[in-house]
């Protein structure tokens, strides 16, 4: 049995591992990477295998930095099935969508520009077509229930706590190339955090051989959510004093809805003014909530019983407003005094969230409040780095606008979480890091060495190994 490492290797963009295992490939995760342009094109163009010879995919989450490469996939050949929970299956057809317009919209401007220059035209990287062959493809699976991937392979999806849908991916091998010696691999896609809002807490896994782990946060601790929503409240009330327009890029899958959450619950118990417009200005998030009210199932006690119990939507309030269409996101920008404006992308680099910064940037009394990871070159990056200038949609913008950071919303497990998670698999033979840039790997590695384990590996890009 063989694993090689074709994402998501000492960086936190583009997961993919591919699973050599009984003359079958099977694909762990095909995202979509995140950062220096030219790099995001090679890295999202050649996935270091050939697709076609692909015979699965186990999917752990939505997110487009793990799923988001999926209809390039099916382009180059790929025809087989994708295994997910019902919940991502449900909200891959927005979130693929959605990526397939970013695709062709921005290789239609980028055209534009060569065309006029005489120079070679690009082609997307995959389109809204490819989608449409790539859904039916989808498998969606109950959580705890285990399936035969194919001869002497079997998965389980458990939950892992991070957004709708995301799990922890539990392969059972009877490895043929070694005698039919039982083997178990845990992969946890991204893992979530111990008592966050909205989703269920991470599935303890008891027992296992190898455990393939993000590491995101392996070098930090996160505040509490409860910190986080006192943080949340100031930095509310400080920006309306200022008589200024707070700007939260969020990421549409689960942390839009964390924040919604968050506001909905700070709105009615009287710590931000009730006079504050909010606006979700997404047409992604506001479909990606509607799957959330249809998930609820999977969403956690104190969240079942608000819908359930006391018939009150956390994701629907009386300041609240979704906005869809492209006439009153602009308009938006004529808004006459505080407002708080939701918008993707969470790492500032696509969608109106751009148009909305460009507007406010240079106003000291607006805020951008940061709550997610920034991926190394991403416009977020920068901005949270501190540069004095930035360019958006190519034109430099000094920032005065305040910039401020909260990790604490995080759905990423932290030093902590992570450790206690691998601490209770009993028999593990090697931890494999992904997912997480180096400093933070490198730091998760050591910890994990100072509780007793031996065997700890960061793969780099392109690297294989037999387990």
């Amino acid at each position: 049995m063989k694993l090689h490492f074709r994402g998501a290797n000492k960086e936190v963009t583009g997961s993919r591992h591919l699973l050599e295992v009984n003359g079958k490939k099977i694909l762990l995760d095909c995202g979509l990477y995140q950062g220096h342009r030219k790099e995001e094109q090679e890295k999202n163009r050649n996935f270091g295998f050939e697709p076609e010879e692909v015979d699965y995919v186990l999917l752990s989450h939505a997110h487009i930095d793990h799923s988001g490469n999926l209809p390039n996939l099916v382009k180059q050949g790929f025809n087989g099935p994708i295994y997910c929970t019902h919940a991502t299956a449900d909200l891959l057809s927005y979130m693929l969508m959605d990526s397939a317009y970013i695709q062709e919209r921005e290789v239609e401007y980028i055209n534009k520009k060569k065309g006029k220059k005489g120079e070679t035209l690009l082609e997307p990287l995959y389109t809204e077509e490819n989608v449409k062959q790539t859904l039916p493809l989808t498998k969606g699976l109950d959580y705890d229930k285990t399936i035969e991937v194919c001869e002497g392979v079997t998965a389980t999806f458990r939950e892992a706590g991070h957004i709708l849908g995301s799990a922890i991916v539990i392969i059972t091998v009877k490895d043929q190339d070694d005698g039919g010696k039982e083997k178990k691999l845990v992969f946890t896609g991204d893992l979530g955090r111990q008592n966050m809002p909205l989703i269920r807490d991470p599935f303890d896994v008891e027992e296992a051989d190898y455990l393939i782990t993000e590491s995101t946060y392996g070098n930090r601790l996160h505040a509490s959510i409860l910190e986080a929503e006192d943080t949340l409240a100031e930095i509310v009330n400080a920006t309306i004093e200022r008589g200024g327009r707070l700007l939260i890029p969020a990421f549409s899958l689960g942390r839009t809805q964390e924040v919604v959450y968050s506001l909905h619950k700070m709105f009615h118990d009287g710590r931000i003014p009730d006079s504050i417009p909010i606006y979700v200005d997404s047409p992604l998030s506001v479909n990606l909530t509607s799957v959330f009210r249809e998930h609820l199932e999977v969403l956690d006690e104190e969240t079942q019983k608000l819908f359930i119990e006391e018939h009150d939507d956390p994701f629907g309030f009386e300041r609240l407003k979704y906005i869809r269409s492209v006439e009153e996101s602009k308009a938006l920008n004529n808004h006459q005094g505080p407002c708080i404006i939701i918008s993707s992308s969470g790492m500032v680099e696509h969608g109106r969230i751009l148009h909305h910064l460009k507007n406010a940037i240079e106003d000291h009394r607006n805020t951008l409040l940061i709550v997610g990871y920034q991926a190394k070159n991403t416009l977020g990056r920068k901005l949270l780095e501190g540069n004095k200038s930035v360019n958006i949609f190519g034109e430099p913008h000094p920032v005065k606008i305040e910039v401020k950071v909260m990790n604490a919303y995080s759905a990423h497990a932290d030093r902590s979480d992570l450790l206690d998670f691998a601490s209770k698999i009993k028999g593990l033979k090697k931890v494999i890091l992904v997912h997480g840039e180096e400093d933070a790997a490198s730091d998760f590695k050591k910890s994990l060495e100072d509780n007793g384990f031996n065997d700890v590996l960061i793969p780099n890009f392109g690297d294989s190994i037999e387990l």
